[in-house]
């Protein structure tokens, strides 16, 4: 029976294989997915007690709630994902990427231009795509943040500003996408050769300008970004700051709460101007979840639900400080620059590759392009879908590198002399996020970007009773 498929597969053509190979492979993955987090949630639904080790961390209440938050959305992330898979089957065998693409060339042709202009038709095809997928994962994301988050007292959004949240990203998406596509496909028409190199170079150079402008610019249309006000928080991240030559410019609290309670902090920015963004839920002294709404206040309350029942404690100015020295060790430690090394070590890679195969017809013929052999169609199929397994590989590995950076990190928060602070920063950021502390061991490693609390907990804890 081995041999009898092997010779059918051999007598089948090239571009039946290649979509064939693609299809299989898609689902390879999906079932993969599908298995470990099976093994997830099987965690999650027999262990319903507090275990031994975690006995000083974690109370059984807030165990439990965090137990019943991680399996819902387990359970959601199931059927997401089976939809997803289904869908984009369903699209590949009734061949609606050649579809989507004949209906953008009608419509630019009504608009008065011919085939002639390929990247308007690339353009308007993208807007289309990208709309399609808006509009199918609406209901997904609805149920996501009305049910699952508000059932579990994450949510702060009411339905009027969450549909002005999802229009005002289209709308910016569209602004940056459509330009840069365009720019994109040109530079590839017209780079001869070598075009992989000049198309490399206007990807990075995107990627740093973006980077740059993202948290002025672009960040700024959605959250509000106030100065941390003058006060002993500001002065202790200052000292520390200057302690370890971070060349600190600004520090920003961002309204994290007027959309979800979960907390968070980064930095960001380049050169000799660095700035700190810490999410108000981060902070006891400043989050609005912590705080009673004054008696009349309208305004901005009226877009946001103030959910006093489900209080987050966020940090103490020591914890805070303490968050933030792991945040610094990763700028220290060289972790920031590396991971831009190995973006574009890999971008460069992809597009010298996608030089090597743009040429191959039965690339095209395979999904349905017989005539035509559109350069945007030719990266969504070398990208997406021929590059996969190398894709799924690196993301591993990307896992793996990013939990020894978190390690790394800690452990220079450890040298700062932070460690028994971050501990208990861990821990009630952990809480305050119903981080569930139990997990499978397969799951973790192939999930988990940051190692799971009590790794790291243990990591901290020789230094904490020094």
């Amino acid at each position: 029976a081995m041999a009898l498929s092997a010779e059918l597969w051999t007598e089948l053509p090239t571009e039946r294989r290649i979509f064939c190979s693609v299809l299989l492979f898609s689902w390879a993955v999906y079932l993969w997915e599908a298995f470990l987090a099976h093994r997830q949630r099987r965690v999650y639904r027999t262990t319903t007690h507090v275990p031994q080790e975690l006995g000083q961390i974690m109370d059984s209440e807030t165990f439990e709630k965090s137990r019943l938050y991680q399996l819902d959305k387990s359970t959601f992330s199931f059927w997401s994902g089976l939809y997803s898979e289904v869908e984009g089957t369903m699209i590949l065998l009734c061949g609606g990427i050649p579809f989507l693409w004949k209906l953008s060339g009608q419509i630019s042709g009504h608009a008065g231009f011919g085939p002639e202009y390929e990247i308007v038709q690339s353009l308007v095809f993208l807007l289309l795509a990208t709309l399609f997928s808006a509009v199918t994962g609406l209901p997904w994301s609805l149920y996501n943040t009305f049910v699952i988050e508000e059932k579990h007292g994450f949510n702060q959004q009411t339905l009027g500003f969450f549909f002005k949240d999802a229009i005002k990203k289209f709308v910016v998406t569209q602004c940056i996408l459509l330009p840069v596509t365009s720019l994109l496909l040109y530079i590839i028409k017209i780079g001869g050769d070598y075009f992989f190199i000049y198309a490399w170079l206007f990807t990075l150079v995107v990627s740093l300008v973006l980077v740059t402008i993202y948290a002025d610019y672009i960040a700024p249309l959605f959250d509000k970004f106030i100065p941390l006000p003058e006060g002993e928080l500001k002065q202790q991240i200052e000292t520390m700051a200057k302690s370890i030559d971070f060349p600190l410019t600004k520090v920003y609290v961002v309204e994290g709460s007027k959309r979800s309670s979960h907390s968070n902090a980064y930095f960001y920015g380049f050169f000799k101007n660095k700035r700190i963004v810490l999410f108000d839920t981060l902070l006891e002294d400043y989050s609005a979840l912590n705080k009673e709404p004054a008696e009349g206040e309208d305004g901005e309350n009226e877009e946001t639900k103030s959910k006093t029942k489900n209080k987050k404690q966020g940090c103490k100015n020591e914890e805070v400080l303490a968050v933030l020295g792991h945040e610094l060790g990763h700028w220290k430690l060289g972790h920031t620059v590396k991971n831009i090394i190995i973006s574009q070590m890999n971008s460069f890679l992809c597009f010298f590759l996608f030089a090597v195969l743009i040429g191959r017809k039965e690339l095209f013929t395979a999904f349905g392009f017989y005539d035509t052999q559109p350069t945007l169609i030719g990266l969504m199929i070398i990208f997406q879908f021929i590059f996969s397994p190398y894709n799924e590989v690196l993301s591993f590995c990307l896992t793996v590198l990013s939990r020894r950076f978190e390690f790394q990190a800690d452990a220079f928060a450890k040298e700062l002399g932070k460690a028994k602070d971050l501990y208990s920063a861990l821990i009630k950021l952990n809480k305050d996020n119903l981080g569930f502390p139990v997990s499978d061991w397969i799951f973790s490693m192939w999930h988990y970007s940051h190692p799971p609390l009590l790794e790291r907990l243990q990591a901290l804890k020789d230094a904490k009773q020094e």
